[in-house]
């Protein structure tokens, strides 16, 4: 999908995804000391938003103008004067990150579906957005979870293992604080179901 799709998307619904953080999102981040973070492909800023209420500064980023212009309004309703704390942007997640290099603490990408070369390009501008002692944050559809597990896109050249992630992140200044799948419960019109979700934390060396 495009930017221009994405706009289709953002468009149709009042609120394409949840208000509240991913659930992995929060677990990783929350015990985390605030400090600058960027948001790559951030949506409508539902993670981008909760950071800044737990005191991180944030620059959310996505490609869709749509979803960028939907972020400014839930943060302005969610954050009140808070808000200033929030930077959302239209950006690329596969060119130079929105600031530099080794201007953040923290990188997130989370369920950024790209076919490999592009979701490689994207990896090295996280790493490379973050200081050293940094960490970047990946969350996404796990390759397997098409044969096991529930949602998600269907096809497997945007899906991603953790050892997909490791190899891709090969040749990176990073270490793996944190690989593997995990389960998350999702409610659906016929019952509960489980989807697997690739987890992984890198630290970048200095």
């Amino acid at each position: 999908m495009d930017a221009s799709d994405w706009d289709e998307r953002y468009a149709a619904s009042d609120l394409v995804w949840s208000v509240e953080p991913n659930r992995f999102v929060a677990e990783i981040i929350g015990p985390l000391t605030p400090g600058h973070a960027i948001d790559l492909a951030a949506g409508e800023g539902r993670n981008a938003i909760w950071m800044v209420e737990q005191g991180w500064t944030v620059v959310a980023a996505d490609y869709s103008p749509v979803a960028v212009e939907r972020m400014h309004s839930l943060a302005a309703d969610r954050l009140g004067d808070d808000s200033g704390h929030l930077t959302a942007l239209v950006a690329d997640a596969t060119q130079e990150a929105p600031g530099g290099h080794a201007a953040y603490d923290l990188a997130l990408l989370c369920y950024l579906q790209l076919p490999t070369d592009e979701w490689r390009q994207a990896l090295r501008s996280a790493v490379e957005a973050v200081r050293p002692g940094g960490r970047v944050v990946v969350v996404g559809h796990a390759g397997r979870n098409l044969a096991d597990g529930w949602g998600g896109p269907s096809d497997r050249a945007v899906l991603y293992d953790p050892e997909e992630v490791l190899e891709r992140a090969d040749g990176l200044p990073v270490t793996v604080e944190q690989s593997g799948i995990r389960e998350r419960p999702v409610d659906t019109d016929e019952g509960p179901r489980v989807a697997l979700d690739t987890v992984v934390v890198l630290r970048r060396e200095g």
